[in-house]
C-alpha cells in the first residue's frame, strides 16, 4: 500500500529581525497526524472489504452444519461442527472417498453425510467386512479394523446417476446398504473443514481416500 504521507515544505524565514521565525516542525507534525489519519481509515476499509468477502464467500458457498450421530467416526465425532461447500459439485464431479452431504432418500426433511464408496456403474460387494468394487478389493485407510462390519452384502450394481455411500463407522451406519445407493440430486455438499471443537480443527481432505 503506498503511503498517503505527503510532507510539507517548510515556510520560508521572514527576513525582518523583528518578524517571528516559522520552522518546519509544526508543519511536519501537522501533516504526519493528517497522513495517519489517511492511514487508519485506508486501512480499515481494506478491513471491512475483506470482511464482507469472507461473510459474502461463507454464506453462498459454505455452509455450517452440525454432525448428529457417530456413523462417521473416527473422522466426526457426535455434535462436531463442519463447514460444506454447497457449490462444489457444480464445477467438479463427485468423487469416491468425497465426504458427501444429502438429503435421507426415505425422508428428505433429513440429511446425512457418508463417504461416497460405488460410483455410476459400478457394482459394489461387501465380503467378511471388505468393500469389492468391480471384483478389487477398496483401500480404506478411513475406517479402522475395531470399525469393521464384518456382515456381506450385494453385489449390488449402481445405477446411472447415483453413488454408494458408506460410514465409515461400518457397525454404526445407516447408509446405501439400507436405503440403496443415492441419487446424485439429492447431494448437495461436501465436508471440505471442522472448525469445532478445536481440537478437530482443520480441513477435511479426501485425499487419502482416493483409490490408487
Amino acid at each position: 500500500m503506498q503511503s498517503t504521507d505527503e510532507r510539507h515544505p517548510s515556510s520560508p524565514t521572514v527576513p525582518e529581525a523583528s518578524a517571528p521565525t516559522l520552522t518546519s516542525g509544526g508543519s511536519t507534525d501537522a501533516s504526519t497526524g493528517h497522513s495517519l489519519r489517511n492511514e487508519i481509515r485506508v486501512w480499515t476499509r481494506d478491513l471491512l472489504i475483506a470482511i464482507g468477502l469472507a461473510l459474502v464467500i461463507i454464506v453462498f458457498l459454505y455452509q455450517p452444519v452440525k454432525v448428529e450421530g457417530t456413523s462417521m467416526a473416527p473422522l466426526l465425532s457426535d455434535q462436531e461442527r463442519i463447514f460444506i461447500n454447497k457449490f462444489v459439485y457444480r464445477f467438479e464431479p463427485i468423487d469416491r472417498g468425497d465426504v458427501v452431504v444429502f438429503w435421507y432418500p426415505l425422508d428428505r426433511s433429513k440429511s446425512f453425510i457418508k463417504r461416497v464408496v460405488g460410483l455410476p456403474g459400478e457394482t459394489v460387494e461387501i465380503r467378511k467386512g471388505i468393500v469389492f468394487v468391480n471384483g478389487v478389493s477398496l483401500a480404506e485407510p478411513y475406517a479402522p479394523p475395531q470399525y469393521e462390519d464384518l456382515t456381506d452384502f450385494g453385489p449390488m450394481s449402481v445405477p446411472r446417476g447415483s453413488y454408494f455411500v458408506m460410514g465409515d463407522h461400518r457397525i454404526s451406519s445407516n447408509d446405501s446398504r439400507v436405503f440403496g445407493p443415492v441419487a446424485s440430486h439429492y447431494i448437495y455438499g461436501r465436508a471440505v473443514f471442522a472448525y469445532w471443537p478445536v481440537d478437530h480443527f482443520g480441513s477435511l481432505s479426501t485425499a487419502e481416500a482416493k483409490t490408487k
